[in-house]
């Protein structure tokens, strides 16, 4: 990991991460950290609408909104089997989608992805990250099953956040 000291830069992380009032301003922020640390390439944070089954993300690095159905690709097979998934050769994983590469033009040679819980322990979304130089390993499980928890925090609060401003207007 590139951090020395990996304590104080999360601390300053979380600190940040409470100034921000939107998806706009604190995915950014989510995702150059955990790519930082991690060292992948690009990260994208998924978020699960069970009502639509689909998963979306506003974050994606290099390309605009991804929609899929919740029981499509990595991060579907995520959503269902409730763990982190690690494909060091992405195109030799049953579930990987190779079609959205071909429609990127981003070509993904290793992926990690990890489920974000609510504090009620259900899904609401999921981490993904792409091309780690040298592949992801069990620390970089390790790290996103734990730093889910901070998205999640993030997600939740923002939640709070939105509907307590709606009832204000």
């Amino acid at each position: 990991m590139k951090y020395k000291n990996k304590s104080l830069k999360l601390a300053e992380f979380a600190r940040e991460l409470l100034t921000k009032h939107s998806l706009e301003d604190g995915l950014p922020l989510i995702a150059k950290y955990v790519k930082d640390v991690i060292g992948a390439e690009r990260c994208s944070i998924f978020i699960y609408d069970a009502a639509a089954n689909e998963v979306w993300t506003t974050l994606a690095d290099g390309v605009k909104k991804i929609t899929l159905r919740a029981d499509k690709g990595l991060v579907g097979y995520t959503l269902k089997a409730k763990k982190p998934v690690v494909a060091n050769d992405a195109y030799a994983h049953p579930e990987f989608l190779p079609e959205i590469d071909s429609a990127t033009g981003y070509i993904t040679k290793n992926i990690i992805t990890a489920p974000i819980f609510s504090s009620k322990r259900e899904i609401i979304g999921v981490m993904e990250l792409l091309n780690k130089e040298e592949g992801f390993d069990e620390e970089d499980v390790r790290f996103m099953i734990f730093f889910a928890h901070y998205v999640s925090g993030f997600l939740e609060l923002l939640h709070t956040y939105l509907d307590q401003e709606k009832r204000v207007d």
